[in-house]
């Protein structure tokens, strides 16, 4: 008998709020959480952006003294979140050996590493703290999810740029259906509001430079978009086999049909124009579904807000769907949270599952002119789904030419 995966906790804590109801609340609100940044290093390092979307919640208005000096904000991000998703979940009673953590970073402990770096440079060896390592390495944040559950049935970091999170739940998927668990905390967390990496994104011309309205800088699909708006936090999905959930009880916000993951090959930024393989991997995960391209009622793209990247998704869209395409309400939710980089795909993840569930399509805002080579039906306002089954999927693409998509069906 085919094992069929469910979700069964969400948590976030995000640009949007501390939490994954609150974030989910705001979103459908049409807030934004970009914002000017107020640190010294802004004007010290002369950065060309000064806005970001950051974490609404700080974590060390969350997490104890002892855990925010131990750990790099991003397994911080990761903690919170996973700790909601497991209690939202109902804090399942499972055996060690049967819990596994699927996490993703898309750069990870950077903070920790160029803090260390300073602190070398300026004092000296002696002052470089002992913990320097583990706090930076990318699969620091699911080591401490893992650490705090006691998951002994393998805890993986994925890092594929921008899809990481969403081959994060990839692989949650295959190691249910692999018998290798019965529950996995899936997802992904990012703390890179950085002065290095903005200046980085800056210098590539990735980031929008609307530094005099940062709340409308991230602006999907629109004709002005200039880049996305770096953002940060974590999302995290409580999966497991239906049997396991339906044994303890627990509610189950949607089923988790698969996903795939396919690459590029093309260019170490830029995706391929065609989107060929990233219209691939969205075929993959729908038909993985044992379901039809028509049975796709609702799609939370990649759509960062560059000028590039939007319309090369579009294509990759309209490759799979065609005609169908005219009829699929699309949210594209980093106009409201900025881009969440290894984080991306678990948020918007989480958004869909919550979509399915609540059966309404999160808007997209910011767009004001729509990009008359990108003609799709973008949902505006909250906009319900309707009544019957319902499929959806959700977009991610990253650097280094990564495609990831996962399908969901309400229950």
């Amino acid at each position: 008998m085919t094992k069929k995966i469910v979700i069964t906790g969400i948590g976030a804590t995000s640009p949007l709020g501390g939490t994954a109801a609150d974030s989910w609340s705001a979103l459908l609100a049409g807030e934004s959480g970009s914002s000017t940044l107020d640190y010294p290093w802004v004007e010290e390092t002369q950065l060309p952006v000064t806005f970001a979307a950051q974490a609404r919640v700080k974590p060390t208005d969350v997490l104890p003294r002892h855990e925010t000096k131990r750990f790099d904000p991003s397994s911080q991000f990761a903690l919170i979140a996973g700790r909601e998703a497991w209690a939202d979940a109902g804090s399942p009673e499972v055996e060690p050996e049967r819990l596994a953590v699927d996490w993703s970073t898309g750069i990870g402990g950077v903070w920790t590493l160029l803090d260390a770096w300073d602190t070398l440079r300026e004092r000296g060896p002696r002052r470089v703290l002992p913990m320097t390592v583990p706090m930076l390495m990318p699969n620091g944040p699911g080591a401490a999810i893992g650490m705090d559950l006691h998951a002994r049935a393998g805890i993986r970091t994925i890092v594929s740029a921008c899809a990481s999170s969403t081959e994060a739940l990839v692989n949650a998927y295959d190691h249910l259906r692999q018998g290798l668990a019965d529950v996995v905390i899936a997802g992904g967390s990012e703390a890179a509001i950085h002065p290095l990496p903005i200046a980085s994104f800056a210098a590539m011309q990735a980031l929008s430079k609307r530094n005099d309205d940062p709340a409308t800088a991230s602006r999907p699909y629109d004709v002005s978009r200039d880049g996305f708006v770096l953002g940060e936090g974590a999302a995290a999905l409580v999966v497991e086999t239906e049997a396991h959930a339906k044994a303890r009880g627990a509610r189950i916000y949607a089923e988790l049909l698969g996903g795939s993951v396919t690459s590029d090959a093309y260019h170490i930024t830029a995706p391929d124009p065609e989107g060929t393989a990233a219209a691939r991997a969205m075929i993959a995960a729908v038909r993985g579904a044992d379901a039809a391209l028509a049975d796709v009622a609702h799609i939370n793209a990649h759509a960062t807000s560059t000028p590039v990247g939007d319309i090369a998704e579009y294509n990759a869209l309209r490759r799979v769907f065609g005609d169908l395409l005219e009829g699929i309400p699309v949210s594209a939710t980093k106009g409201s949270t900025g881009h969440l980089l290894g984080g991306a795909g678990a948020i918007e993840a989480m958004f869909t599952v919550k979509a399915l569930f609540e059966r309404v399509a999160p808007p997209t805002i910011n767009l004001v002119d729509q990009d008359p080579e990108i003609p799709l039906d973008v949902v505006r306002s909250p906009r319900s789904l309707g009544a019957g089954d319902l499929l959806a999927i959700s977009n991610s693409f990253g650097f280094g030419g990564h495609n990831a998509v996962v399908a969901f069906r309400n229950v």
